[in-house]
């Protein structure tokens, strides 16, 4: 979408001026359609702010927005494009097109506070690299930080990018990731990036933008959550006095705020309710600010916070790529300031063993998926002269042993506070301020509640009592254990919440707190203590907790698929368990197998391995649900999955089979090519590519259709084997492509060809001759489309998301027959395609159409969203000419269906709203009907005045 243009006013805004016109026009037109806000942007496919501003906002909106609004409110979007230039224009030199000035007394205070933002976030604590002292553990952050990949749904299925990209497309963002996935890594970078200067302004302001770091678990401590003025103390920057009267007010509002708010899940439910309040109240107040919140995955429901604008991202598992740089940049750090060259050749030889174990071994390839669990190999690799532990309990128990004991205890640092703690000592006093923690739902404490804590546990602890205070005793586990830190002057907090978690579920089953788990199991922020304090229970103990989470599923039906997929999840840890116990679990878990949805088959892959056992083979699933086992497997990985992946190879099922050929990127190629891709008889359907290691394993495959997704160079999508027969490509989720001119020459037999998401095609001049015949463009930087009125061999077009394209700039194309479009605008272009034979829009909005389309050659006809109970058929666009007629519907008014398409032969009805009645009788009378297809519908009556066979129901296929 174009970027709005800021116009600075010496004064007040004149009510007079364009800018205040262009307000009031679109005020009246919202209030003579009595449409909400929220209803206006769902209609546009605008987000709530977009709109919000374009309303209110002294910027002027893109020509994109103002074309988007016009027909949903009515208006002539001709007339508002003149308003906007009028907009544009000097008059009586108050307005000037340049951004607004900081004053001189901000901008003197915002140096400072930029460097505080570098000095305060600027470092990284590294797990297991202060191996040679804490100071060892700060990482400067520009070496420690990773790039995360995030998905987010789109039209083509998953875009996958990088988050700094993620972040320049703008808009609220909810970015979901486990724990130790580097979220709040990701916060740093982002507010540090802001104070160096590397992150463009919103508005494109001169000074690049502001960051306010909001950790959640800081701000759960403040009767309520602040606003901006009190953002700075909130937090406890010691610069919260100095800042000017109104100067956040000011960031905010001129666009060049960055809010980022860490953590949602590290606070109890019902202050996530709170803070979803709060945001909700930020982003109406400071629609041009940006805003970042993280939380794990389970915390929040999908769509939490879509009301206010949010797009929703998730970070990826870490590719072998990414593992294999981690390594590297580990390695390297542990060798910084090692001047023992053979240390350093040491170090070498480890980084080299490591990175060559992390790809053969695959149990120890799922264990490095998340930069945390990376840095705990790294530092057990290097702590156990490469001798490795294989499960995550393990893994984290030897961590424990290596921070608490044996790094001190081999270098023969002896108490250099005046305290000496054995192993077993460190962790009974670490397990009560994490069980502290866990029972009050916080993630850190003040330094006052941790002296009262631990003075508690020195009253049983004699030994320790004697060497010091409580005081004392916390000092020197805040020195030497290597896992509490301060991230203030008066707090701690574990350096990351899994260990929170592993100590805590210790203290609870030793003080026999079971019952205690059991209640909070449905909790998200209690997930990772109910699987781990399965793994430290004792068989007994396991028994009455996981029977505990059996009873509660069967008992409250809001919570059940939760708690039965946290019981399975917890099998992997119950290494003896009662049978009974164990087949109670899993029985209930079968009923929630196999998955039907995407999402249910992505919420089983995150159960791990135990659920392949439980997925029926192919031989028990119908076509319909097998894709969605298959994806569940795929989510898994490993042996077991490719084992539970090769029999679907032979599915006939096209859906399966298309579902085998994506997402195969945490599989070694070579080794999922051979025992799956190559055992599909015959074409595949197509062959999805998300990593360039995959390319070279393509090589013994027959496919003609390819899509490639994320940053692939053209020189690496021209190195997709026996290119001269691809027929279709898809690119998407592309930063790395711009021009086009070298895919004729690359892919001579090219037919279909798909972009999207690739913010750096701004023409499709480079097209011009192509034998492209079907062209699909979504989300794409266009103004026009003039490069398609010299591609005579072009049929099908697909326009999406287009939120820049000036319909002037749309040429005739009287030779196209299919048209599929996303936006109502476009519907006043259809008389320059006046041969469509199929065409595929929003269905109200064609529907209101008044008088004949004169759509002469139009036979298909797709429609979604249609109202039809609100239709007047007299006014309606009558199509006597269409004979294949799929609509989806929001009532179960079918009717109107009859008078509109007298001819019709098959027509299609679906709905997502489940319980709606539809009647047929109404559609007994078409003459030449022969197929009627209905999808959702709780009842259907009329049946009866059909010919057998002409009727059919369903469900709506998910996924």
């Amino acid at each position: 979408m174009n970027s709005p243009e800021h116009l600075d006013v010496e004064g007040p805004m004149d009510e007079e001026s364009p800018l205040a016109k262009l307000h009031a026009v679109l005020h009246a037109a919202r209030l003579r359609k009595q449409s909400s806000m929220t209803r206006v942007a769902s209609r546009s496919g605008l987000s709530r702010t977009t709109v919000s501003q374009a309303f209110n906002a002294d910027t002027v909106p893109s020509e994109g927005t103002l074309v988007a609004l016009a027909p949903v409110l009515g208006l002539d979007p001709t007339a508002l494009l003149r308003m906007r230039q009028d907009c544009l224009v000097p008059r009586r030199r108050r307005f000037r097109t340049r951004p607004r000035p900081v004053p001189d007394e901000d901008a003197r205070f915002e140096d400072r506070y930029r460097q505080y933002l570098k000095n305060r976030h600027g470092r990284l604590t590294v797990v297991g690299l202060d191996l040679r002292g804490p100071a060892a553990a700060n990482w400067p952050l520009d070496a420690a930080y990773l790039s995360l990949e995030l998905t987010e749904p789109d039209g083509l299925g998953q875009r996958v990018e990088r988050a700094e990209r993620a972040l320049q497309r703008g808009g609220p963002m909810l970015v979901k990731g486990l724990a130790g996935s580097g979220k709040t890594t990701l916060i740093q970078w982002i507010a540090c990036a802001a104070a160096d200067g590397l992150l463009p302004g919103a508005d494109g302001a001169t000074r690049s933008p502001l960051a306010f770091v909001l950790p959640l678990r800081t701000l759960a401590r403040r009767a309520s959550l602040p606003s901006p003025e009190d953002f700075l103390a909130a937090v406890g920057s010691p610069l919260a006095g100095a800042q000017p009267d109104g100067w956040a007010d000011r960031v905010l509002a001129s666009g060049r705020g960055i809010v980022l708010v860490d953590g949602l899940d590290e606070v109890p439910e019902l202050m996530r309710d709170r803070a979803r309040e709060w945001l909700r109240e930020l982003v109406a107040a400071y629609g041009a600010a940006r805003f970042v919140v993280t939380t794990r995955p389970t915390a929040v429901a999908d769509g939490w916070l879509a009301d206010a604008g949010f797009r929703e991202l998730a970070v990826r598992p870490m590719s072998r790529a990414d593992v294999a740089v981690f390594v590297t940049r580990w390695h390297t750090a542990a060798r910084a300031g090692v001047a023992d060259p053979e240390v350093r050749n040491h170090l070498a030889d480890l980084e080299r063993d490591l990175t060559v174990q992390v790809r053969a071994e695959r149990d120890l390839a799922l264990l490095t998926t998340t930069p945390l669990l990376c840095a705990l190999v790294c530092a057990l690799h290097r702590d156990r002269r490469g001798q490795l532990p294989h499960d995550r309990v393990e893994l984290y128990q030897a961590a424990l042993s290596m921070f608490l004991y044996r790094r001190d205890h081999e270098r023969e640092v002896i108490a250099p506070e005046g305290i000496s703690l054995n192993e077993k000592e460190s962790v009974q006093l670490l397990q009560k301020l994490a069980y502290w923690l866990i029972r009050n739902g916080r993630t850190e404490l003040n330094r006052a509640t941790a002296v009262t804590v631990l003075a508690d546990a020195l009253e049983s602890m004699h030994a320790v009592a004697q060497q010091g205070d409580a005081d004392q005793v916390l000092t020197h586990l805040l020195a030497r254990s290597g896992l509490l830190r301060r991230p203030s002057t008066d707090t701690i907090d574990f350096v990351h919440r899994t260990f929170q978690d592993f100590l805590g579920a210790k203290a609870a089953v030793e003080a026999l707190d079971l019952p205690l788990i059991a209640r909070h199991s449905h909790d998200a922020q209690w997930e990772d203590v109910v699987r781990m304090a399965v793994a430290h229970a004792r068989p007994d103990e396991r028994a009455v907790l996981l029977e505990s989470l059996v009873s509660r599923a069967d008992r409250e039906p809001d919570h059940r698929k939760r708690l039965t997929l946290l019981a399975l999840a917890c099998l992997r840890h119950a290494t003896e368990l009662p049978a009974g116990t164990r087949e109670k679990v899993q029985s209930r878990a079968a009923l929630l197998l196999p998955p039907t949805t995407r999402e249910e088959a992505e919420e089983l892959g995150r159960v791990g391995p135990l659920v392949l056992d439980l997925l029926p083979g192919p031989g028990k699933l119908t076509p319909a649900l097998a894709w969605a086992s298959v994806h569940t497997a795929k989510l898994v990985g490993g042996d077991g999955a490719l084992a539970y992946l090769k029999p679907f190879s032979t599915v006939a099922d096209d859906r399966t089979r298309r579902m085998l050929c994506t997402d195969w990127e945490y599989f070694d190629p070579q080794e999922y090519v051979a025992q799956v891709l190559s055992r599909v008889p015959g074409e595949l359907p197509e062959v999805e590519v998300a990593e360039a290691r995959q390319i070279p394993a393509l090589r013994p495959l027959r496919f003609s259709r390819a899509a490639l997704r994320g940053n692939r160079s053209p020189e690496e999508v021209t190195a997709l084997p026996g290119r001269e027969r691809i027929v279709s490509l898809r690119i998407g989720g592309n930063a790395a492509v711009h021009d086009l001119g070298w895919l004729a020459g690359a892919f001579p037999a090219l037919a279909t060809l798909a972009l999207s998401g690739c913010p750096l095609v701004s023409s499709l001049d480079s097209l011009t001759g192509s034998t492209v015949s079907r062209l699909r463009l979504d989300d794409l930087p266009l103004r026009g489309l003039g490069a398609l009125a010299a591609m005579p061999g072009l049929r099908a077009l697909h326009l999406r998301r287009l939120d820049r394209l000036v319909p002037d700039r749309v040429p005739e194309l009287p030779w196209l027959a299919e048209l599929d479009v996303d936006h109502p605008r476009f519907l006043d272009l259809l008389d320059r395609w006046p041969r469509l034979s199929a065409l595929s829009a929003p269905g109200t909005a064609f529907l209101h159409r008044t008088g004949d389309v004169a759509l002469a050659h139009l036979r298909r006809l797709e429609l979604w969203d249609a109202d039809l109970a609100s239709l007047s058929v007299r006014r309606a666009a009558v199509l006597p000419q269409v004979s294949e007629v799929s609509l989806t519907v929001k009532t179960g008014e079918l009717a109107p269906l009859g008078a509109l398409f007298p001819r019709a032969r098959a027509i299609s009805v679906s709905t997502v709203r489940a319980g709606l009645t539809a009647d047929l009788a109404p559609l007994a009378d078409l003459p030449r009907l022969e197929s009627l297809t209905l999808r959702g519908f709780g009842t259907v009556t009329g049946r009866a005045a059909f010919r057998p066979g002409v009727v059919r129901t369903g469900q709506v296929e998910s996924g």
